[in-house]
This record gives C-alpha cells, sequence and structure tokens, in this order.
C-alpha cells in the first residue's frame, strides 16, 4: 500500500469515527484549544498561589481542573493506560511550544518561532492521532537518531523500509485531511 493509500484509509477511518460517534471534530478542536488554555490557567493559579501565599488562588485552581477533567472526557474516550495524562500533556506542551514561538516571533526571530511553531503543531497532531486511534506502537520505530518513524511500506518487494516516514508528518497530512475547523 502506498503512502497516499495508507493516508487515505486513515481519513475514511477519521471520517467514520466522526460519522459513527456524531462527533463534530472542528468542534473538538476548538474544545482541544479551550482545554489547553484551562491547562495554563490552572499553571497560573498555581504559581500565583505560591508566589503570594493567598490560597484562594489553589480553590480556583481546584474549580478550574474540574472544568479541563469534565472537557478532557469529551475528547479522551477511551483512556487505556496512561493515554488521559498523556494528552493533557500534550495539549499543554502543544500550548507551551506555541507561547515560545509567539516569544520568538515578536523578537522578530522568525525562523526560531517557526522550529517552535512547527513543533507545537506535530505533538497537537499526535494528540489527535492518539485520541482518534490513528497511532498504533506496532507502526512506529526509533531511528538511528533517536527520530520517531513510521515503518513504511515503500519497496516494491513489500518488505517494510523502517523509518521512511516520520510519524509527525503522517499524522500532519491525516489531521490537515480530516479535520476542518471551519466547518459551520
Amino acid at each position: 500500500m502506498t503512502q497516499q493509500e495508507e493516508i487515505q484509509k486513515l481519513v475514511d477511518k477519521v471520517k467514520e469515527f466522526e460519522k459513527n460517534e456524531k462527533t463534530d471534530l472542528s468542534s473538538g478542536e476548538d474544545l482541544s484549544v479551550a482545554i489547553m488554555n484551562l491547562i495554563s490557567i490552572e499553571e497560573h493559579l498555581f504559581f500565583t498561589g505560591s508566589k503570594t501565599g493567598n490560597k484562594e488562588y489553589l480553590d480556583i485552581l481546584l474549580q478550574i481542573r474540574e472544568m479541563r477533567k469534565e472537557l478532557l472526557k469529551k475528547i479522551v474516550k477511551n483512556p487505556d493506560g496512561e493515554v488521559w495524562c498523556i494528552s493533557k500533556h500534550l495539549l499543554a506542551a502543544s500550548m507551551r511550544l506555541m507561547e515560545v514561538g509567539t516569544k520568538y516571533l515578536g523578537k522578530g526571530e522568525k525562523e526560531e518561532a517557526q522550529k517552535m511553531f512547527k513543533k507545537s503543531y506535530d505533538v497537537y497532531n499526535l494528540f489527535w492521532g492518539l485520541n482518534l486511534g490513528l497511532t498504533n506502537i506496532e507502526d512506529v520505530e526509533q531511528d538511528k537518531n533517536n527520530d520517531i518513524k513510521f515503518i513504511d511500506d515503500k519497496k516494491e518487494d513489500n518488505i517494510h523500509e523502517k523509518g521512511s516516514v516520520s510519524i509527525f508528518d503522517k499524522l500532519g497530512e491525516i489531521i490537515k485531511k480530516a479535520v476542518d475547523c471551519c466547518k459551520e
């Protein structure tokens, strides 16, 4: 199966998921960004409470945490193993990388900003790949540079050529095709 056929197969799987689950993935995308912001609010409330000694910040933190948990349940349907925590940390990492990229951009360092934005988007796509069942651990391998790659079958004799396609590139292509935030 070619890479394009494999991607189309996964896009079809997402579309089927969306149809069967009555899930609006564009709303899920909006919700995931809201959850990112709630995670950031939790962090700020923690640091502000710790710096000021004002326990009221920690009370608010608890309320925000409960809201974040409730909303995360709408996206993380099958929290197998530690998928729940992995999902939360993927969103948090994506948000932080985006913020670092924005700071680089503000300093006029566009190349560094772009690198951070790419990492943020890669981590975000990994979140969706995990929660839409698009990633199988059997399909990925670490290469000699410690990069995670999909095992791809580009060879004509159908012997898997390991490490030929980045997990982030493949997920990015799938998510781009499957999730359209502009659908109304």
